[in-house]
C-alpha cells in the first residue's frame, strides 16, 4: 500500500507515473515538521491573506459554466474510470469553455490559488502502471493538493490521505512562480504519517537524484473568482483531473481540483467511504434545492448506490422493493426492478408507481416477477406494496424513502 499511495502522491503533473483516481472527501491541512528524518526545513507560515482565501462549505458560488462542469461530474464513478463516452464529452466540453473564459487574471499572484484542492476526477491514460490503475480503485483513501506561495518556504504538497484512523502519505515540493500562470516546483521530500506511530516515516525516494524527473511546470489555465475551482495544465503525463485523448492536449495534461464540494459530491464521496451518508442526505434534503416529484422526473434508468440497512427477506422481496442494483421508470407509471444476484442470474419485478396527492409521495404496487438463469426463464411472485417518499431529486440523484429505508439512486448516463 504505501508504495502504491507514493506513486499517487508523486503524480498530478508532476512526475512522469501515471494519474491517480480517488474520491475526495473533507479539506485536511496537516501541519508538517521541521525535519523528515534526512534534512531540516523551515516550517511553513501562512501569510494573513490567506484567511480570507478559503472557500467554507456550503458558501461557494458558481458561474454558469463553472456549473455545468460541475454537472458534468455528477454521477461520475470510479473516478472516473469507467467514465460513458457521453460523459466524458461533457466534462471535456466543459473544461474548455471555462479555459475559454476569463477567470481570475494571474492566478498565480493571487491568494486565491493557496490552499488545499480536493481532485474530484482523472482518467486513466494508456501508460498507466499496473499499481496505479490498482491504487485508483481504493474509495477510502482520499487525495488532495495543497500550494502554498505566500510563505517563507513555497512549496505544492500531494497528499494521500488513507482514512481517519491510518494515517497519510506527504510528498513535497519546492515551488517558484515563474509568471500569472505558470508554477515551477521540484520534488525534495516525503513522509509518512501513520496515526499509530508518534513520528514519521520517511518514504525512500532519492528526490535529489532523479534530477529533471523531480521537476516540473504547473500552468493555471482557468482559476474561479469565487477561490473554489481551478484547472491547470503540467508538463507531465499524469493529472490530478482529466486526462484527454492525444489529439486534444494541449500543453501538456489537464486537471481540475475544487476547494469545497458540491453536496452531492460530498454525498457520492461519503457512500465511497462508508461513512457520514446519512449525515449528508439530511443537509441534501434540507436543503430544497432538487426540484418537485413527478412521473417526469422520475423517468428514466436509476442504479441503486446506496440503502440505510441492507434487506434481510428473500430475494424475491428484495427484487420487489428494489434494494438492489436497478431500477427504470417510465413516464406512463410503470416501474422495473432488476437484480443480478450472482453472474448469469438475473431476478426482476414489475408494477407501477402514481402519485399520491400532492406532496411527494408516491404509491408502488409491484405486480409480476421473474428470475432467469442463462437463457431459461421462469415466473416468480415478486407481488409487494410500498410508499414511497421524495427527499430529493435532480436530473442525476434521486434520495427516497421506502417503507422506512433510505436510498439513493444514480440516474444512469447513456454509454453512447
Amino acid at each position: 500500500m504505501a508504495a502504491t499511495a507514493a506513486a499517487a502522491a508523486t503524480a498530478g503533473g508532476f512526475l512522469n507515473l501515471a494519474p491517480s483516481r480517488v474520491p475526495i472527501t473533507s479539506p485536511y491541512c496537516p501541519l508538517f515538521g521541521t525535519s523528515y528524518g534526512w534534512s531540516s526545513r523551515r516550517q511553513l507560515r501562512l501569510c494573513p491573506l490567506l484567511a480570507a482565501s478559503s472557500v467554507a462549505a456550503g458558501e461557494a458560488s458558481y458561474t454558469e459554466p463553472e456549473e455545468a462542469l460541475l454537472e458534468a461530474l455528477v454521477g461520475v464513478q470510479g473516478r472516473g474510470r469507467a467514465v460513458a463516452p457521453r460523459q466524458l464529452q461533457e466534462v471535456e466540453s466543459a473544461v474548455q469553455n471555462l479555459e475559454a473564459l476569463e477567470g481570475v487574471p494571474d492566478p498565480t499572484n493571487s491568494s486565491l490559488i493557496e490552499g488545499s484542492w480536493k481532485l474530484i476526477f482523472t482518467t486513466r491514460p494508456g501508460t498507466a502502471s499496473p499499481i496505479q490503475r490498482t491504487f485508483v480503485g481504493v474509495d477510502s483513501f482520499s487525495v488532495f493538493q495543497e500550494v502554498y506561495l505566500r510563505t517563507d518556504d513555497p512549496r505544492v504538497v500531494n497528499v494521500v490521505k488513507f482514512s481517519e484512523t491510518v494515517g497519510e502519505l506527504a510528498v513535497q515540493a519546492e515551488a517558484t512562480i515563474k509568471d500569472g500562470k505558470r508554477i515551477l516546483f521540484c520534488f525534495d521530500r516525503a513522509a509518512f504519517t501513520f496515526k499509530f506511530l508518534p513520528f514519521k516515516v520517511p518514504y525512500p525516494v532519492p528526490f535529489r537524484l532523479l534530477g529533471d524527473e523531480a521537476k516540473g511546470w504547473l500552468d493555471t489555465t482557468y482559476l474561479s473568482r469565487s477561490g473554489n475551482i481551478r484547472i491547470s495544465r503540467g508538463n507531465k503525463t499524469c493529472l490530478y483531473f482529466i486526462s484527454f485523448p492525444k489529439q486534444h492536449v494541449v500543453q501538456g495534461t489537464t486537471f481540475v481540483l475544487q476547494k469545497s464540494a458540491d453536496p452531492r459530491q460530498m454525498l457520492l464521496s461519503a457512500i465511497s467511504a462508508g461513512t457520514g451518508v446519512k449525515e449528508v442526505i439530511e443537509d441534501l434534503a434540507s436543503s430544497r434545492t432538487g426540484v418537485e416529484a413527478d412521473l417526469n422526473t422520475l423517468a428514466g434508468e436509476w442504479q441503486l448506490l446506496w440503502a440505510s440497512e441492507t434487506e434481510d427477506g428473500s430475494w424475491s422481496s428484495v427484487t420487489s422493493a428494489g434494494f438492489k442494483d436497478f431500477q427504470t421508470i417510465k413516464e406512463d407509471g410503470q416501474v422495473k426492478n432488476l437484480v443480478n444476484p450472482f453472474p448469469g442470474v438475473s431476478l426482476s419485478a414489475r408494477g407501477n408507481i402514481c402519485k399520491s396527492g400532492n406532496s411527494n409521495t408516491f404509491r408502488v404496487s409491484m405486480n409480476e416477477g421473474a428470475a432467469q438463469v442463462g437463457g431459461v426463464q421462469f415466473p416468480m411472485d415478486t407481488r409487494g406494496e410500498f410508499v414511497m417518499e421524495i427527499l430529493y431529486i435532480d436530473n442525476k440523484i434521486r434520495i427516497s424513502r421506502l417503507n422506512q429505508h433510505e436510498l439513493v439512486h444514480l440516474r444512469i448516463v447513456s454509454r453512447t
